[in-house]
This record gives C-alpha cells, structure tokens and sequence, in this order.
C-alpha cells in the first residue's frame, strides 16, 4: 500500500521536500496545507487553512507520515490541533529548528523524527541531519532518511548532536555567501566591474566545489595543489593563517551553537 504524506507548511522548505518526493517516481498520496494560499502540484491534494478552518485535520486523516513545515513557534499548537486527528502510529517529522523531540512528545503519542535540513536543499543538493525520538523505531528513521535523501544527503546522528550540526550544515550556506561576499569586495577594490567581480567569485567558488565533488580528494590537499611554493597563493594563505581564521571559525561555530541551545530552551519553557 502507498504512504499517505501530509505536509503541514509547504513554504520554500517544505514545497523543496514535497516537490523532491512527487518527482521520486514513488507511489504515494500527498496531501498539503497553506497558511492563506494552495499552490498547485501535480498529485498533490491541497488546501489552505484560510479557506478551510479544518484543513491541518483533513490533510492528517489517514496519513502515514506527517511533515511539520511550518515555524518553530507554531509547532507545538499544530500538533495539539491535529493530535486526535492523527493515525497512532503516523510519523511525525519536524523540521523546525530548535523544537526537541521530547517537546513533541509532550503533546503527540505517535513516533517523531527531528529533521534539520539546509536551503540547497532547494535545489537537491541539501545536507539533512535527522534525530529520532524516544518512540521512533529503525523503520520510522529509514522513512525519514529516504524521504529526505530525495533532496540531498542525509546523516543519522542523536539529538545531542543536531544543534552541532545545524551551526555547521544548517547555518553553512550564509558563511560560504559571506566568504563570497567578501572576495567579490576585494575583487571590486582590484579594479574589476561589480558585475565582473561576482562572476570571478560566484564561478570560482561553483567550480572549486565541483571540482572537489568529483575528484573525491581532501580539500586540504586540492589546496596545496594551487600553492606553488614562493607564488602568489601561498602568499594569499599566509595572510589568512596569520589572521587566525581557524580560531575564528571556532568561536563562531560556538557562538551559534549557543544561540542553538537558546532557542530551543525557550521553546521548550
């Protein structure tokens, strides 16, 4: 028998892993909600909850797995708005940063699974960690992991550890934009034309990555590939490693990694 996915929350998030499964092949029913308007999909059932008071109920009704897009603070009301609507042993899969398990389980008795995926999940190309709760079984973390692998690549780790991860994958594609930023600046300040500056920076970057996505190699590696000794690379690196850039990456991975544990204690209070 097919899965029955209800997709509670389809913003930019959620529509990426709803459109990533439709476009898997795979026989299932998927039902969404809006919060003031549908979108059409193909094979997709939706409705708005602007039109349809009750349509957070009817999208759970029968569902299998059930997928909670919808922001941080709103997920606890959610749930105990479709608690008694939903099938015992449904999936309950979040992806709101910061809601623990244990705050699900708080108002649902079915088995949750805590998701933390990043926006190039929007293009497949997503790092996703999930964490499962105290009632989830192997089958329920598989649903998750196979759901989530349509839009990128998934890492199974205990719930201690997503927070950790969320500084690194979630929070990851702002530093990568940052970096860019920063060298499109230097670039400018060189005498390139902005729009010139960005495509030195924005292909540069696309293609390193590439590059060390299809080689396979350790990226320290690809790195002593293009510092020729004496040249010009190696001086640019001194730079940066006389800048301590190692220890500030630290302290900024612990910086948000206490920001993470914030918000989740104020949405567990």
């Amino acid at each position: 028998m097919a899965e029955t996915y209800a997709f509670l929350g389809t913003g930019s998030m959620g529509g990426a892993i709803l459109d990533g499964l439709v476009a898997g092949g795979d026989s299932v029913v998927v039902r969404s909600t809006t919060r003031s308007s549908t979108v059409s999909r193909v094979g997709v059932e939706s409705r708005s909850i602007e039109s349809d008071a009750n349509a957070n109920r009817w999208a759970v009704d029968g569902a299998t797995v059930v997928v909670i897009g919808v922001k941080p603070a709103m997920v606890t009301d959610l749930l105990r708005e479709i608690a008694d609507a939903l099938d015992p042993n449904a999936l309950i899969i979040s992806v709101a940063a910061g809601v623990t398990t244990a705050t699900m389980e708080s108002v649902v008795t079915n088995p949750v699974v805590r998701a933390m995926p990043n926006t190039p999940a929007l293009i497949g190309k997503g790092v996703t960690g999930i964490s499962a709760g105290s009632r989830a079984t192997a089958e329920n973390l598989a649903t998750a992991r196979h759901l989530f692998e349509v839009v990128g690549w998934v890492l199974e780790l205990p719930e201690t550890q997503i927070d950790a991860l969320s500084t690194i994958s979630g929070s990851g594609p702002a530093y990568v934009f940052h970096a860019m930023e920063q060298w499109t600046r230097a670039a400018v300040e060189l005498g390139f034309a902005e729009p010139d500056a960005r495509n030195l920076v924005e292909k540069t970057f696309a293609g390193a990555t590439a590059l060390q996505e299809s080689t396979g190699t350790d990226p320290a590696e690809l790195r002593r590939r293009v510092t020729s000794p004496n040249g010009t690379t190696e001086r640019a690196i001194a730079v940066l490693d006389e800048a301590q850039l190692a220890d500030v990456y630290r302290t900024a991975a612990e910086a948000a990694l206490a920001r993470a544990r914030e918000l989740a204690a104020q949405l567990s209070s």
